[in-house]
């Protein structure tokens, strides 16, 4: 057994070295530096690892859990507890057998973000948020790890507590949150190869607000061969019990097995049965729809089944409908399905299906999209949205996006009830959702480039030298060249956020070229100047937000390095912007300003730097630098952050500032609510 294993023997009977995942999990939004997600990968020879994206398109491995576990077992002795009897020698088979299976992942779950509470030198309390990873290893021990957020790497581990479960031949694992009376309860749903389903209790200790259970709970018993392949668990409201539930699922076989649990005054009621008659063929993957309840289950001959569950008067019911992918698809294989966070789009990774009788000799894997929602129902789901935040929706937004290029105008319903959402609630988040339709509409109205814009180009540069002597080259040659070039350059940068000014004087140059459709013009210049009316609302918006801040945080006339004199002089320049919130907070920072200005200056010359622009800014001698869109700073150096579309420039915290500028520059984009990188 020792000589086939594949994982000490890579190289043994000739065969290729195992490469490639067995699993992959991703963290909820919000646990790295960037406010994104953490990814957790086990590889093919059991190497479980933590990666971000710190960078834009740069993953990084910020900690391998296999070799620190397998670091706190050696010095544990290989035991659990000290009440273990003591360990063989590693030359003896079975024990070396017991030790692999300890420290050999089967899976790996997140749980949502919880909040503990860190005490400091003064013995001052603080919420700090963290997460838990669970790790199931074969020998059916779960370890719970938990990081401190955001999480950097082995420094960020708070803690490691291994639990046993009891289950033998653990296959799947899952975490159950469930929240009763503004009380959180917390544990692991464990399935075996053998068919069991068990809820195991996570004592958490130090976490605000958690509660677990009692003592595990059974929910399928019966060993009846039928592996759990795969476990998700949905939190939903009853209608009829008019409190909230946790319904949980699982893939066994063909079938789906649900478990509809309910705390009352009697106690936790548990209801469970199976949906059969979905599939012919045992089910491959397994999703399902928070927002609704929906569960999506594939099986490996092309067939996708869409259950929704119906509540009644003591548990509930499953219709079900087929979709047929080879409707769409034509004849294909299905390996895995997922669907989008907010329930737009399932993707669907497939191969070709049989031809003749006959399977394809190669196969060509292809991750394939298909929408579940309509245009409308995303766009009323974006306006009822307690999230409040597009860059979590994107998958929605993306449907809107569509729809918009393709009609070239945005629908008259929609227009109307953001108008009234932002006559009645007045929120930045709808503001910024109507700065998003009017960009798109914007990029609609243009001309698609006749090349490829990200394709390099081959040709020798050009440069048109006006005072040589033969040039044969008049003033509007030269400016002819001037605008195709400045055109192309727009249609290149329009999908990344460049400033509107520059696109828009570009496509009116294409316009007027294409026979000067006069009626196009106006519209592009009426799209233009709405579009910089919400700009310079969301500005102004957030430029009251930083005044704020430094309000509360200052006491007496100091510099806190934000140009507090030219944020308010910006913001009361304009004649017809008349908020009194504004104007009293001013006046209140003024007057504890008392009468100092504390300028910004160049760092190359000296000079000062004026605010009189909220994107960049301008000494005497002519430097430009670009300003911080967080914090309306000056970047004076040369590395900066930008937001995940290219919409805004950030700069990067210094030790020496204070930590409410430091909360100030984690903040997304106030435009399109994307991270900064």
């Amino acid at each position: 057994m020792f000589m086939l294993d594949r994982v000490f023997n890579p190289e043994g009977k000739s065969l290729t070295p195992m490469r490639g995942f067995k699993y992959s999990s991703w963290s909820p939004l919000g646990c790295d530096a960037n406010g994104r997600c953490l990814l957790a990968a086990l590889t093919m020879d059991n190497r479980l690892t933590i990666h971000a994206n710190l960078n834009r398109l740069q993953w990084v491995q910020l900690v391998d859990l296999t070799e620190l576990y397998g670091e706190r077992l050696f010095e544990a002795s290989y035991r659990l507890c000290k009440a273990d009897a003591p360990c063989g020698e590693l030359g003896d088979f079975p024990e070396f057998q017991r030790r692999h299976s300890m420290q050999t992942p089967v899976r790996m779950e997140w749980s949502g973000i919880c909040t503990t509470q860190q005490v400091k030198h003064n013995n001052e309390c603080r919420d700090v948020g963290s997460v838990l990873l669970a790790v199931l290893f074969e020998n059916g021990n779960i370890a719970v790890w938990q990081f401190q957020l955001p999480f950097l790497g082995k420094e960020s581990i708070t803690s490691c507590n291994t639990i046993e479960s009891g289950i033998s031949s653990p296959s799947v694992l899952s975490w159950w949150e469930y929240e009763h009376n503004n009380r959180k309860m917390s544990g692991l749903i464990v399935g075996s190869a053998y068919g069991p389903v068990k809820i195991i209790p996570v004592n958490l200790k130090a976490v605000k607000g958690y509660f677990t259970l009692r003592q595990p709970v059974v929910l399928w018993q019966e060993m009846d061969q039928l592996p759990v392949h795969s476990i998700k668990c949905i939190p939903l409201y009853h209608p009829y019990q008019k409190c909230s539930c946790s319904l949980v699922v699982a893939a066994r076989g063909p079938y789906v097995f649900w478990c509809l649990l309910l705390i009352s005054k009697a106690g936790l009621n548990v209801h469970n049965s199976h949906v059969t008659g979905l599939h012919s063929l045992p089910i491959v993957s397994m999703t399902a729809d928070k927002q609704n309840g929906t569960v999506y289950t594939c099986s490996t001959d092309g067939k996708v089944r869409q259950l929704i569950p119906i509540f009644t008067d003591v548990a509930l019911k499953f219709e079900h409908q087929l979709i047929k992918l080879s409707e769409v698809f034509g004849c294909v294989r299905t390996h895995g399905i997922a669907v989008s966070p907010c329930g737009a789009y399932l993707a669907v990774i497939t191969t070709e299906g049989m031809v003749n009788g006959l399977h394809p000799v190669n196969k060509n894997y292809q991750v394939q999209f298909v929408t579940l929602k309509t245009f409308e129902e995303a766009a009323a789901q974006l306006l009822e949205s307690s999230v409040q935040n597009l860059f979590r929706q994107v998958d929605l937004t993306d449907l809107v996006r569509w729809k918009i290029l393709k009609d070239k105008h945005i629908p008259q319903f929609l227009q109307e009830a953001l108008d009234k959402k932002i006559e009645s609630c007045g929120s930045t988040y709808f503001w910024r959702f109507k700065l998003f339709l009017l960009r798109i509409l914007y990029q609609s109205m243009q001309k698609a480039p006749s090349e490829v814009t990200w394709r390099p180009s081959h040709e020798d540069a050009k440069i048109l030298i006006s005072d040589s002597p033969g040039m044969g080259s008049t003033e509007d040659d030269q400016e002819e060249g001037t605008s195709k070039q400045a055109s192309k350059q727009s249609m290149g940068d329009t999908g990344k956020g460049v400033d509107i000014d520059d696109t828009a004087e570009d496509s009116l140059h294409q316009s007027s070229d294409a026979g000067g459709r006069e009626p196009m013009v106006e519209k592009l210049l009426e799209i233009q100047a709405q579009i910089e009316a919400v700009e310079m609302h969301l500005t102004r918006e957030h430029m009251k937000r930083v005044l704020g801040e430094v309000y509360l945080h200052t006491w007496i006339t100091e510099n806190t390095s934000i140009p507090t004199r030219g944020v308010c002089d910006f913001l009361m320049s304009d004649d017809g912007y008349d908020d009194r919130t504004a104007r009293v907070l001013i006046g209140h920072i003024l007057k504890k300003m008392n009468k100092q200005t504390f300028p910004e200056h160049c760092s190359l010359c000296k000079e000062i730097l004026p605010f009189t622009d909220r994107k960049q800014a301008i000494c005497s001698n002519g430097h430009i630098w670009l300003r911080c869109f967080l914090t309306y700073q000056s970047c004076q150096s040369l590395v900066y952050r930008r937001c995940l579309l290219h919409d805004s420039i950030a700069r990067h915290p210094t030790p020496e500032d204070p930590e409410w500028i430091k909360r100030l520059l984690q903040g997304p984009c106030t435009f399109c609510d994307s991270p900064v990188f």
